[in-house]
């Protein structure tokens, strides 16, 4: 490493953690310009943090957000040249920080996965048509090797919070906004995509998060059948799997059908 590189390294190295010592030479006004640098660098970062998690925010209110956001940049410091990188598991981070309010990683994790599906390349969703087309004369062999691929950059996952009712409470909320959790029953599944260019998401039985998840891993439709056979038994798994294939082109989640293996 040369004099230089060293010296960009330790600087880089004493902006992330204002625990360490000063390097050996460093006096009090090379500490001071630092500190002004730590924090103006700290600053930009949880800026970038509260743009893309606006709604998370808003809920936490600005001083637990702040807090959180500071933590999860000590803890994960972003490795990327650009700043929407900054977020990359700030849920997770959310999830120990908040641990008595699941609602607050999950809400987190929907308005990173719709910022992901934003940035997507743009696809056509296969339409009901499309599918028949493309399945035309399918046996048993083929059904069962059936792959599919979903649309770019869609995200899905099990949650505990009614999330579309949070986002009415955010949507609707003035200046006194008080949030309110709404715990589920049960699980759901959640699924993030894109409609045109507006990010999405959608709630669906928690079965189908597994199955979306499988079938985004290039599980064949058979695989997937098997999938639900285990959690809904083989008679129900054989009644969903072709309502649940019927959602998905609805819904507009599957670009194409992929040649078989």
């Amino acid at each position: 490493m040369t004099g230089l590189a060293a010296m960009q390294t330790a600087f880089l190295v004493q902006i992330r953690d204002d625990s360490l010592p000063l390097p050996a030479g460093w006096n009090d006004r090379a500490a001071a310009g630092l500190a002004i640098y730590r924090n103006n660098y700290r600053t930009a970062l949880v800026d970038a943090l509260r743009e893309t998690f606006a709604r998370t925010a808003r809920w936490v209110g600005e001083d637990a957000f702040r807090q959180a956001a500071a933590h999860h940049l000590i803890l994960h410091p972003p490795g990327s040249w650009t700043l929407d990188a900054a977020g990359l598991g700030f849920d997770q981070t959310l999830a120990e920080v908040f641990v008595q309010d699941p609602e607050v990683s999950e809400l987190a994790w929907a308005e990173w996965a719709m910022l992901q599906v934003f940035g997507a390349r743009d696809a056509v969703p296969l339409d009901a048509a499309g599918f028949a087309a493309a399945t035309a004369g399918f046996g048993e062999a083929e059904w069962d090797g059936l792959r599919l691929q979903l649309m770019p950059r869609l995200a899905t996952r099990l949650i505990m919070q009614d999330l579309p009712a949070i986002w009415q409470q955010l949507e609707a909320a003035d200046a006194d906004f008080v949030p309110a959790d709404a715990p589920l029953a049960a699980p759901l599944a959640c699924h993030v995509y894109r409609e045109g260019e507006q990010p999405v998401f959608v709630t669906a039985l928690a079965y189908e998060s597994a199955a979306l998840s499988a079938t985004l891993d290039g599980a064949s439709f058979g695989a997937v059948c098997e999938l639900l056979a285990e959690q809904l038994g083989p008679e129900a798994a054989a009644q969903e799997a072709g309502a649940m294939l019927g959602r998905w082109l609805h819904q507009g989640l599957i670009e194409a059908v992929l040649p078989p293996r």
